[in-house]
């Protein structure tokens, strides 16, 4: 049994382009609501405060995920990964709360907004650098399988968008003249930046709870074993998780009693090497069985029956 992760140390560089693109934003933003005092641009801005608040956290969790393996951590650091993207979801969540208390008095008493065309034209401004740090972070979040780094291009990304919504609000509110249309467009914001938030944290919550790989990733594996099982071969009690970008996979694999344990051993060494190459990051644990005996088929389930233990050959001498 052996695994193919590398030192993976290399993608808090990631996470210091997100705290450096949020700093960028959180003032370009802060500027542009000074400017207009549009209550939507100022929820525009809280909301980078949160991208800054999530990229630390990421930079923490990235440098704890990427050590090595340990005698109190054996299967590695990965789920620190889940952490960080739990925490952003969580703050996201209380962004969009400070977006409606801030939106609540503006749209009761509606206040005329100033400097709309500088305020937008910064606005977008930082949108711009937002979407060109989200498109990288999508792009590594995918190639290296980081959890963190898919939360946090989400959440800029979602931080794109709604600021596109507000830029649209406000722009509305110029031609209009109709303010309440700002505080409107800010509680549209903070609807969308609740569902992104819920998704976030329910991925992580599922990656804490050892969820099973995909169904399309499970398929994908039970291919690479049915050329096995067409020679003869059988398996069962197949699990599967994932722990940040590490894979785990074990099961039994069934052979005939009459095999040697070197023939089985090596059986055992082509089929996990076979998973390696399909699953780069996976971590493969295969136990082997007789199709002979009948115990082999009492522990398919996470919890074998309880029964009387074997007696060795050596306690009949």
């Amino acid at each position: 049994m052996t695994s193919n992760i590398t030192d993976r140390s290399f993608l808090t560089r990631f996470a210091w382009l997100s705290m450096a693109a949020a700093v960028l934003t959180i003032a370009l933003k802060t500027t542009a609501y000074l400017l207009t005092g549009s209550v939507g641009l100022l929820s525009d801005a809280l909301e980078s405060f949160v991208n800054l608040v999530g990229a630390i956290m990421a930079l923490t969790m990235l440098t704890i995920a990427a050590r090595p393996a340990d005698e109190d951590h054996a299967y590695g650091h990965g789920k620190a990964e889940y952490f960080s993207s739990g925490v952003e979801g969580t703050l996201i969540l209380l962004a969009a709360v400070s977006i409606v208390i801030s939106a609540v008095p503006r749209f009761i008493s509606p206040k005329p907004l100033e400097q709309i065309g500088i305020g937008l034209a910064v606005s977008m401004g930082a949108s711009l650098v937002n979407l060109i740090a989200a498109l990288i972070l999508v792009r590594a979040g995918k190639r290296y399988q980081s959890i963190t780094l898919e939360a946090n291009a989400n959440h800029l990304m979602t931080d794109v968008w709604t600021s596109v919504g507000v830029v649209i609000g406000v722009g509305a509110v110029a031609v209009t003249g109709w303010q309440r249309l700002d505080p409107i467009v800010a509680f549209i914001v903070a609807g969308n930046i609740v569902w992104s938030g819920i998704r976030i944290v329910r991925k992580s919550a599922l990656g804490l709870m050892d969820t099973a790989l995909p169904v399309e990733e499970q398929d994908k594996l039970r291919s690479i074993l049915e050329p096995y099982t067409q020679g003869g071969v059988q398996y069962h009690a197949m699990r599967t998780r994932q722990s940040g970008s590490r894979q785990f996979v074990s099961f039994h694999v069934l052979v005939p009693g009459t095999w040697t344990v070197q023939r089985g051993h090596h059986l055992l060494e082509k089929i996990e090497a076979d998973i390696r190459h399909g699953f780069p990051n996976a971590t493969v644990f295969t136990h082997l069985e007789s199709l002979n005996d009948p115990a082999s088929w009492e522990d398919t389930s996470l919890d074998r029956p309880e029964t009387p233990p074997v007696e060795s050959p050596t306690q009949h001498q």
